[in-house]
């Protein structure tokens, strides 16, 4: 094997009417970050849950320090070094850093046998990741990035020579991110081997050595990270050159749809702004801004203390989410998976929930209006399913969020509310999901944007609200929009009244 680690040599695998692999061949170097970058489908899951044992290839060999396997299983796996961290956690919240981290562990000798052994081992563990944490916190008082940490910190206990790290950067906040670089490349800097599952390219430039393309479930090329760029890479990823430009809109409109006078409930307070029609209106902040908060206001789902709202000339009290609905306010929520879709449910069934009363007659919907309706929004947002009936789990990231979008667009709303609406979605689908958009104001309707992409808030909106810590710290026209301004912005000191 020369000097890698892991090889994956023609690894396939197949499912009902889906070749999810296609005879996919990549080595993986002691020590090294690499990258594995496709769009949502591409194959990426399946590929390192064949490493993780999670899943058991059609064909192909692994081969990992010159041992050769047909499978791995989870147990099997752990055994040779290699550990794996996904987007959902698997943490106890109740249950300390510690605690957490040695979850699982076998007894020996009385070494785990008291708090006092198992926290002085996890202070070491942290120390060797250059991280200042108490182990004897409980996981659910830490922020997101600490769990992640614990996350880390429990692989690294099981000696992993092979850390995989799925979209790692996805829940964090910038400071989070920068917290997170460090300890891969302490790692790396130990001889571990990295392999580094993400969207962010930029990311990708930053930590890696080299960097793997899949697409359509086959093998397209690994490259040195100096011998690459940024459009190199999104060609390889699609197939075709694709430009991160945002689509040009002349947004002209005046009229006010709605209106929100010193808005307080739900952690955020004195909050005043104006939606006008056909526009996209960006809210900037950072993680625990109050952005989501806000938006459960407008949608119904939190309870306004004081201020008001004025939809469409008239005040309105948005004491529910059917009442937000009724009145054409929808919410394509941050998580998709959680508050968005019902994933054991078809794509039929997600598509048609909001609109079962707007489709049944006499109190029944029939099943071709259901199957009518279900094809033309399949059909209208270009989702990849191989039809109707397939269960909305099954389907790649971009193609979720496409149903939640089709969910809402059946209800015809006026206003939509997206929050995060490209996180977690490739290069290819988020050109897809922003055309989507600017159909939609083009036709009149209005959007309230949260996003945490600098260059995406920067690109799609009209104007722009910035909050920080629960209150609004300014407002940008077009005209105004820069990174710096936004920046300062979203990182003003606010002082509680």
């Amino acid at each position: 094997m020369g000097d890698n680690i892991l090889e994956l040599r023609d690894i396939t695998k197949l499912y009902p009417g889906v070749k999810a692999l296609d005879h996919v061949s990549i080595s993986f170097r002691r020590g090294e970050v690499h990258a594995l970058v496709g769009e949502n489908g591409a194959g990426k899951s399946t590929l390192i849950k064949t490493v993780s044992g999670a899943i058991e290839p059609t064909e192909g060999r692994i081969c990992v320090e010159g041992r050769e396997f047909e499978a791995l299983t989870p147990a099997l796996s752990r055994e040779n070094g290699i550990a794996i961290v996904y987007q959902e956690f698997t943490l106890v919240p109740v249950l300390t850093a510690a605690e957490n981290i040695f979850l699982g562990e076998f007894l020996r000798k009385g070494i785990f046998s008291c708090q006092r052994e198992m926290s002085e081992l996890a202070k070491k563990l942290f120390q060797r990741l250059n991280i200042q944490m108490d182990p004897d916190v409980k996981v659910g008082e830490l922020t997101t990035g600490y769990q992640q940490i614990v996350e880390i910190a429990k692989a690294v206990l099981k000696n992993a020579k092979i850390l995989i790290m799925d979209e790692p950067s996805a829940p964090l906040t910038n400071r989070e991110v920068e917290a997170m670089f460090q300890i891969v490349e302490t790692l790396k800097a130990e001889g571990v081997t990295i392999i580094y599952i993400s969207h962010r390219l930029e990311e990708i430039f930053r930590l890696a050595d080299r960097v793997s393309v899949l697409r359509d479930g086959q093998y397209i090329a690994t490259k040195a990270i100096q011998d690459t760029d940024k459009d190199d890479l999104v060609r390889l990823m699609v197939g075709r050159t694709l430009k991160e430009t945002y689509p040009e809109r002349n947004f002209t409109q005046k009229e006010t749809v709605l209106e929100v006078n010193h808005l307080t409930g739900n952690g955020v307070k004195n909050i005043s702004f104006t939606l006008k029609k056909g526009e996209i209106l960006g809210f900037g902040g950072l993680v625990g801004a109050g952005r989501t908060e806000l938006a459960a206001l407008l949608f119904g789902s939190a309870k306004i203390k004081s201020g008001e709202i004025i939809l469409r000339g008239k005040k309105f009290d948005p004491n529910s989410p059917n009442a937000a609905i009724r009145n054409g306010i929808c919410l394509v929520p941050e998580d998709r998976k959680q508050q968005g879709l019902i994933l054991e449910m078809t794509v039929q069934e997600n598509l048609t929930m909001a609109v079962r009363k707007k489709l049944s007659k006499r109190g029944i919907m029939r099943e071709s209006d259901s199957r009518e309706f279900s094809e033309k929004y399949v059909k209208d947002l270009t989702i990849r399913t191989p039809g109707i009936f397939q269960r909305v789990k099954n389907l790649s990231g971009g193609n979720q969020q496409k149903v939640v979008l089709g969910k809402w667009l059946g209800v015809d709303p006026e206003i939509l509310i997206f929050d995060e609406p490209t996180r977690g979605i490739d290069v290819g689908a988020k050109q897809e999901i922003y055309k989507i958009m600017t159909e939609i104001v083009r036709q009149g309707k209005s959007i309230i944007m949260i996003s945490s992409d600098m260059e995406e808030l920067l690109g799609m909106s009209d104007r722009m609200v910035m909050l920080s810590k629960g209150r609004q710290t300014g407002m940008l026209e077009k005209e105004e929009f820069t990174q710096e301004r936004v920046l300062n912005y979203i990182s003003e000191v606010v002082e509680d009244e």
